[in-house]
């Protein structure tokens, strides 16, 4: 069963918005802090956003500050509103569940803070 499930991807044009929630699956997620990961064909897993299990603290890839905002809600499902977006926004978008601990700070940026993934849901902006 996977842990994490990803929804609201699809097909934008350029200067658009979506908005892709991830939602918790057979388990909770409370204890979590929650990122979204990108992923373009040919190149690796990068970082996108990351929230803290409290939600007082965001973190942002430079590409995407001031034009993708994270957030959560009292259910702990996770949202990406993504505006103005980009061609090169294009990606599958992964969220994914990191236990807060001290090092999850230093690290936010990195897969290996994290320890569940979801599938992954498709983002396509069009030109």
């Amino acid at each position: 069963q996977v842990p994490l499930v990803e929804s609201g991807g699809g097909l934008v044009q350029a200067g658009g918005s979506l908005r892709p929630s991830c939602a918790a699956s057979g388990r909770t997620f409370s204890n979590y802090n929650m990122g979204w990961f990108r992923q373009a064909p040919g190149t690796e897993r990068q970082f996108v956003a990351a929230i803290s299990r409290s939600g007082s603290r965001t973190w942002y890839a430079p590409s995407v500050k001031d034009r993708f905002t994270i957030s959560r809600d009292s259910a702990n499902n996770v949202y990406l509103q993504m505006d103005s977006l980009k061609p090169e926004d294009t990606a599958v978008y992964y969220c994914a569940a990191g236990l807060s601990t001290s090092d999850f700070y230093s690290y936010y940026y990195s897969e290996k803070a994290y320890d569940y993934w979801g599938q992954g849901t498709q983002v396509t902006v069009s030109s």
